[in-house]
């Protein structure tokens, strides 16, 4: 049943719903907590570090000291850097390259069989992430899903029914990174 989800959500349809900014995996990657990334700067080896964003969104970085990173694109950071090192180098060639993407997780709970926090890598519909958490329970509402975006200032709730999704007269509805689907 779990490889009949996972392929039937590869060929479903229909609308996506639409948030003000750009979708996951559909825009240049912002950096998040727990994300790896390898600062390189040229010709200075001492300076060159690989480090993990904390959870407190900063990396510490020589001479530099601590840089707020979460929340910003690899050439955003890598521009930032390069302009605080003027004062140390002339000239500063700097290079910011995600070697790890950890940070973008969702949760799935209620009744799945393996309700759990999972890191995603590109854009998850809800149907997938369930597939994700091994299924469905016997007792689960397929029509009676929530989606609780985190992300923003308020939470928005997403009523979805998956029963409409599967039968092709549902809205395919994207995940976003620290989204919650509850099955009820």
């Amino acid at each position: 049943m779990l490889a009949w989800i996972g392929l039937f959500a590869l060929f479903l349809q229909g609308p996506v719903a639409d948030s003000p900014s750009a979708a996951f995996g559909q825009a240049e990657y912002r950096l998040g907590p727990e994300d790896v990334i390898s600062v390189f700067v040229w010709k200075q080896p001492d300076l060159s570090t690989t480090v993990v964003i904390r959870p407190d969104r900063k990396i510490s970085l020589p001479l530099l000291g601590e840089l707020d990173a979460a929340g910003k694109t690899a050439s955003q950071l890598q521009a930032e850097i390069a302009a605080q090192l003027k004062q140390f180098v002339v000239d500063p060639r700097v290079n910011v390259i995600v070697k790890e993407i950890n940070s973008p997780v969702i949760s799935v709970l209620g009744q799945v069989r393996k309700p759990d926090r999972y890191h995603i890598r590109q854009r998850v519909t809800a149907l997938e992430a369930i597939a994700m958490a091994g299924g469905f329970t016997d007792f689960a509402k397929r029509d009676k899903i929530t989606i609780i975006r985190n992300g923003g200032t308020e939470k928005v709730r997403i009523q979805v029914d998956l029963k409409k999704v599967v039968s092709g007269h549902g809205e395919v509805y994207y995940l976003e990174p620290l989204d919650t689907l509850y099955v009820q």
